[in-house]
């Protein structure tokens, strides 16, 4: 049976021309599932009985397993989902004054291995499918008001690309979500191939997980700057919005003694010459057995002034959700490795292992 909750649009009009149907039924199901959050087809009242049962016996509306969820003392609010093969995901609301930010998974696990990543320790799986990367923003907005989505969680989202834009799609639709497409930001370390795929497809936010001013340093923290260096990855961003309003976030973890001395604010400011960008500087997450730790905090607001007195939008991200492991870089879930996978994954993007 197929999963109505992974069909974004265009596939569920496809769907219902399969089974016979009108493919404006469509808009009308889309608004069932994830405007009014219905997964019993008996519940939508403005389909006819008749089209009610033939969808029950070819299609259904499925989940994953809430097996936790809690909120930290500053709001921030957690949900650990276990899909149907036994590996779990995280995913994290983070509420504040003007909006509610939620951060989505798109893989079990990730395969770049950055170096300050939790996430990245854990292995990996296998690629979310469409359903199970919505199913969270379905989750989440039962009982959050949700304003913005980041593709931020565990993964990189441009190895999933064609799961992901398919969650986008629907994150978008005025029949779904209808969330701006301001709002919705896809996060990368990189993947050049996949960043000019997403901008033909679906028109979003971009972020990048940069970290590092220079090759050599990003070669060690991002392995993946060893097939992607970042003279090629700045071609790509300064060409990446027409609009010329529109700027491409910079994300960069703050690691003690690592990237954040203000040589390293100068060669950043000489790297994003010609680039739109507005720069995100990350505190470290600490997770155990991790080698780096959290810069200090006259020392990030030092890489700021610099930043800024270059003439760069710079603004320190808050640290939410720490207390229970669900700030950047902490999500972990529960990743069954496998090793075969991840080694032919490792191949196809050529980093080293």
């Amino acid at each position: 049976m197929i999963n109505l909750l992974g069909l974004d649009r265009k596939a569920m009009e496809s769907f219902f021309v399969s089974i016979d149907e009108k493919p404006y039924r469509a808009q009308q199901v889309l608004q069932w599932i994830h405007t009014n959050g219905i997964q019993d087809f008996d519940a939508m009242s403005n389909l006819s009985k008749v089209l009610r049962q033939k969808l029950a016996a070819a299609a259904h509306i499925a989940l994953p397993q809430v097996i936790y969820e809690n909120a930290a003392s500053d709001g921030t609010y957690k949900w650990l989902l276990k899909l149907n093969d036994g590996n779990c995901i995280e995913t994290v609301f983070i509420p504040e004054r003007t909006r509610g930010t939620l951060c989505i998974s798109s893989q079990v696990g990730c395969i770049l291995n950055c170096d300050f990543c939790s996430t990245g320790k854990q292995g990996f799986n296998r690629n979310l499918t469409t359903a199970e990367i919505i199913a969270q923003l379905w989750i989440a907005s039962r009982t959050q008001k949700i304003t913005n989505v980041v593709m931020m969680g565990m993964g990189e989202p441009l190895l999933n690309l064609d799961n992901v834009v398919p969650a986008l799609n629907l994150m978008l639709d005025d029949y779904a979500y209808g969330l701006s497409k301001r709002r919705v930001t896809v996060s990368t370390a990189g993947v050049i191939p996949a960043m000019y795929q997403l901008k033909e497809r679906v028109d979003v936010a971009l972020a990048v997980s940069l970290h590092a001013p220079n090759d050599e340093l990003r070669n060690k923290i991002v392995p993946l700057n060893k097939k992607y260096p970042l003279k090629e990855l700045m071609t790509v961003c300064r060409g990446y919005f027409n609009d010329n309003r529109r700027s491409v976030m910079m994300e960069y973890v703050m690691l003690a003694g690592v990237n954040d001395t203000p040589d390293h604010a100068k060669q950043l400011v000489r790297l994003l010459q010609g680039v739109r960008a507005k720069m995100n500087l990350i505190p470290f997450n600490p997770f155990p057995h991790t080698e780096y730790q959290r810069s200090d905090t006259d020392t990030i607001f030092r890489f700021r002034d610099i930043l800024m007195k270059a003439g760069l939008n710079t603004t320190i991200r808050r640290t939410r959700g720490d207390e229970f492991n669900a700030a950047c870089g902490q999500l972990v879930g529960q990743v069954q490795d496998r090793t075969r996978r991840s080694q032919r994954l490792k191949e196809k993007i050529g980093e080293s292992t």
